[in-house]
């Protein structure tokens, strides 16, 4: 009977539930990519995966989850909610695995830091995507004699001349994140990371009334002029067929959408082509993808130290990451074995800090709570063509000014005064 329990016991935690948002077709081969080298560890892989972009529905599902005493032993978590988290103390320290890993040394300092809280590491980093991605049809721009826009001026006449001639200039969606992703891709072309930044990580209210937020704000309304009747909400996925169709010229987004556009049909280099979002060539708006491990049940750790281990390391970064269009965490990557838009996007943020801004939209900012209500504020100002960018930034303001004072705790202070 003893041996019986204990068999049981190692097949239990040779099963790791993992929770995660990567439900289309070129998503899920990454994720069964994973799947089958866990099992060649001997780690059961069972499927957790929950629909919506960004991790929207995701992020909702493991917050119930967890109430409900039922926490996936692995979950896909990305930016500032790793600490929200770990600042619970629900997360599995795995600085053992770090150590045995040399993952400072090997890892891109920002990704270190991201995974770092306390001093203690409490995620595994498995991919980086590039947020400021331009894809462009190369037989479409070529037909109209258009060169990839470099500069918001360059997007403009390029959009112009494509309208004149029948084609919708911009594959997009009036999905929420997705409009603010274009957003947040407009800032940095208009202000580079250091007030990309004061805005979106500080939350300055004086970033928000600046002339460069209401720049980028104009943009916005301006590419929505650009479409053809009114705008759809699209999942992301179905905006990348609109341009593998060859329905749209251009289309800025994450470098996701790579694989999503190979699995259509479409040869890197020959039928589109990768560039950065205009005005953004020497910056990289980036999303880190990580898995955390949720502590608790320590029958687990094995194993799930095992996939840690597994995730960051040389091979299956190379396999993952050229099946999800994202780079390599690691800087001992090789660049030679990478494609063209992911070489350019490994070596941008090798330079470092300077040139990096971390996305809003993909939770690398600033909190959920936050990020929620500005993404909200943003998608209003979009879909009301009577809202001006004097009003969205007022709107924008005033956030930022209870998101300060609530970080500073004068509600909790005010609340004690009432009950008083």
């Amino acid at each position: 009977m003893a041996a019986c329990l204990l068999a049981q016991s190692v097949q239990a935690a040779a099963t790791l539930q993992v929770l995660h948002w990567w439900t289309s077709p070129s998503e899920r081969k990454a994720a069964n990519a994973l799947a089958a080298r866990a099992a060649e560890e001997g780690i059961e892989w069972k499927d957790a995966a929950i629909p919506g972009g960004a991790g929207l529905g995701a992020g909702k599902v493991l917050k119930s989850r967890v109430l409900a005493g039922d926490a996936p032993e692995v979950a896909q978590m990305i930016g500032v909610s790793i600490a929200e988290w770990a600042d619970l103390g629900l997360l599995l320290e795995i600085d053992n695995v770090a150590s045995a890993g040399n993952w400072n040394g090997t890892l891109f300092p920002t990704v270190q830091t991201l995974i770092t809280h306390r001093k203690h590491v409490v995620a595994a980093p498995v991919g980086i995507h590039r947020v400021n991605t331009l894809f462009y049809n190369r037989a479409l721009l070529a037909q109209q004699k258009i060169a990839p826009p470099q500069s918001w001026a360059d997007f403009e006449a390029a959009a112009q001349k494509l309208k004149a001639a029948g084609i919708v200039p911009l594959a997009q969606s009036s999905e929420a994140w997705q409009v603010a992703a274009l957003f947040e891709n407009l800032v940095l072309a208009e202000s580079g990371p250091e007030f990309y930044r004061q805005l979106f990580v500080k939350r300055d209210p004086a970033a928000a009334a600046d002339k460069r937020t209401a720049e980028a704000l104009q943009r916005l309304r301006t590419i929505k002029g650009w479409s053809t009747g009114a705008l759809e909400e699209r999942s992301w996925p179905e905006v990348a067929r609109q341009f593998a169709r060859r329905e749209a010229a251009m289309m800025i987004m994450g470098d996701w959408a790579k694989p999503e556009l190979r699995d259509m049909g479409m040869l890197l280099d020959e039928d589109y082509a990768c560039g950065t979002a205009p005005g953004t060539a020497q910056y990289h708006l980036y999303s880190v993808d990580t898995f955390t491990m949720f502590a608790g049940e320590y029958r687990h750790m094995p194993a799930q130290e095992k996939m840690a281990r597994l995730l960051v390391s040389p091979p299956v970064q190379v396999e993952y990451n050229y099946l999800k269009g994202s780079v390599p965490v690691r800087r001992d990557a090789d660049p030679a074995r990478m494609d063209s838009c992911a070489r350019a996007s490994w070596s941008a943020f090798a330079q470092g800090a300077t040139v990096q801004a971390p996305s809003l939209v993909h939770r690398m900012a600033t909190d959920e709570a936050s990020r929620d209500a500005i993404i909200a504020e943003i998608h209003r100002y979009f879909l009301d063509d009577r809202s001006t960018p004097a009003d969205a930034q007022r709107r924008l303001g005033v956030l930022f000014r209870v998101f300060n004072l609530r970080s500073q705790g004068a509600f909790g202070a005010q609340d004690t005064d009432r009950r008083r």
